[in-house]
């Protein structure tokens, strides 16, 4: 179609239209969001709004995906919370800093689009795994309770930690907060439509607000200060820890989990919209410079969220404007109303973020999973667990490990088929990969038959045969037959020119 600038003038009112219209959605859906993750993380809720500035600012101008918005992300927040709690918030700054040189790396080396081969069990065992820590940890904060440092402390210590709430007032009412800010959000979806295009956490969250303050609730509210207050610039004592090893695997952690869940999110926002497709590399790179510059300001990390961008989406937007304007909407609120925040009840955000944890655990798709595909469901639960019990990146690895192990098995399927014909031969085919994890199967069913008739092996459904079973079979066919194993013609592979089977006569 030839290009018309007219056309695209009189087009631009009505594209500029949706997108204001779902900037201004975006942006109350992720201002409770930005400060929740801020507050699980154990950082002041300044420096999520920060990421959010920048998420939409910095990154949305940026090539890559045209509609999927970025900003601090509940999935990081555990890996977040602990860097935080080892290293300090000083050395978190840098940690972000080189996760994000590191993010440009990869996008420069056009890995991006090897994200995507990354199996999904591993992905959702990992938000599995993310979710379950985020639900057990905000129930302590929902309650105003400290909670343990660990993922399994936090599962374990749980039913101590609910007899303890039953019997303090001031928790009990922490808590009640809590789930009526849950149960608004819950309920919300069952509002008419037009009700629904304000988010329900938003309308928690006020609600929450408002009952605290009338009713004089004795929760604890949110902690502001002035967002410029908030920026701190990494300094030489904060660089020097990225030679300790300890702090380059959490940098290599944020990078990798960053991205995963970042593509994997524009993967899913693709699915939403007939637009402009991601460019997976330059999306890679639009994340890193903003996750260069978060680091810089001494800020939280970002993703891209799913969240954010279906609604943003599901709102109308056509271009990448939407998520810039909400960038300025989220600048602008911190610049003139950040004294708001401090009427917002921290329970209330607990309960904004067990909703958006019990969001990332996907229990419909285990159920389906283990229906159909065992082995990977396996893998998703093993995933989650060794996250929960020992720690994000260890269990990431762990989760890899066992996925490519898995692989690895798949790949060397093997059927082993025997029949007898009327002469009384034994006939014996092979199909699948021949490799040599498979090797005691085809070992035990050989040195099974008979060495008093002769034996036929069939080798035409073999796709692939690895140097250990060859010379195994080799080895089996001179045991096997006087005649050595040259009458048995292992070299005649199927693909190549030549016999497709291999007889040895009897012994």
């Amino acid at each position: 179609m030839p290009f018309s600038p007219s056309a695209l003038l009189s087009r631009a009112p009505s594209t500029l239209r949706h997108d204001f219209a779902a900037s201004l959605v975006v942006f109350l859906v992720a201002l409770p969001l930005c400060i929740g993750v801020a507050v699980a993380s154990g950082v002041p809720a300044e420096l999520g709004l920060i990421t959010g500035i920048v998420g939409g600012i910095v990154t949305g101008l940026m090539r890559g995906s045209s509609l999927q918005v970025s900003g601090p992300a509940a999935g990081l927040t555990v890996l977040v919370l602990e860097a935080v709690q080892a290293f300090g918030l000083a050395v978190l700054g840098v940690i972000v800093l080189a996760a994000g040189l590191l993010q440009i790396g990869m996008g420069a080396l056009k890995w991006g689009r090897w994200f995507r081969a990354i199996s999904l069990s591993v992905v959702e065992g990992m938000l599995a795994g993310i979710g379950l820590i985020i639900v057990v940890g905000q129930v302590y904060a929902a309650a105003g309770l400290a909670a343990p440092a660990s993922g399994l402390d936090k599962i374990t210590g749980l039913p101590a930690a609910v007899v303890d709430a039953l019997g303090d007032s001031t928790a009990l009412a922490s808590g009640a907060v809590a789930v009526a800010t849950i149960v608004v959000m819950v309920g919300w979806r069952r509002m008419p439509g037009a009700a629904r295009a304000v988010p329900g956490a938003l309308v928690a969250v006020v609600l929450a607000a408002l009952a605290t303050a009338l009713f004089g609730l004795p929760v604890a509210t949110v902690r502001v200060g002035a967002v410029l207050d908030a920026v701190h610039l990494p300094g030489a004592d904060a660089l020097s820890a990225l030679a300790e090893p300890a702090v380059l695997g959490t940098v290599l952690a944020f990078a990798l989990i960053a991205s995963a869940e970042s593509l994997f999110s524009a993967a899913a926002v693709d699915r939403l919209h007939a637009g402009p497709r991601t460019s997976y590399d330059k999306e890679l790179v639009a994340q890193g410079v903003g996750n260069t510059l978060c680091g810089i300001l001494g800020a939280l990390p970002m993703t891209a969220v799913i969240v954010r961008s279906s609604a943003n989406v599901q709102a109308g937007a056509r271009t990448k404007a939407s998520r810039v304007l909400h960038g300025v909407w989220l600048l602008l609120f911190a610049a003139l109303l950040p004294a708001t925040l401090t009427y917002v009840p921290l329970p209330a955000l607990a309960g904004v973020l067990i909703h958006a944890g019990w969001k990332l655990i996907p229990f419909r798709g285990i159920v389906t999973l283990w229906r159909a595909h065992r082995g990977e469901a396996l893998v998703l639960a093993a995933t989650a667990v060794a996250i929960v019990t020992v720690n994000m990146f260890e269990g990431v690895l762990i989760g890899l490990a066992l996925s490519i192990a898995k692989a690895a098995w798949d790949a060397s399927h093997l059927r082993v088929e025997s029949s007898e014909d009327e002469s009384g031969t034994v006939h014996i085919r092979l199909s699948g990969n021949v490799t040599f994890l498979r090797l005691p199967k085809v070992l035990d069913a050989l040195e099974s038959l008979p060495r008093d008739r002769p034996v036929e092996l069939d080798l035409s459904g073999i796709q692939h045969l690895d140097h250990a079973c060859r010379t195994a079979l080799e080895n089996w066919a001179e045991r096997h037959s006087p005649a050595g194993p040259d009458a048995i013609r292992l070299h005649d592979l199927p693909g190549r020119p030549g016999a497709e089977r291999v007889s040895a006569p009897a012994g």
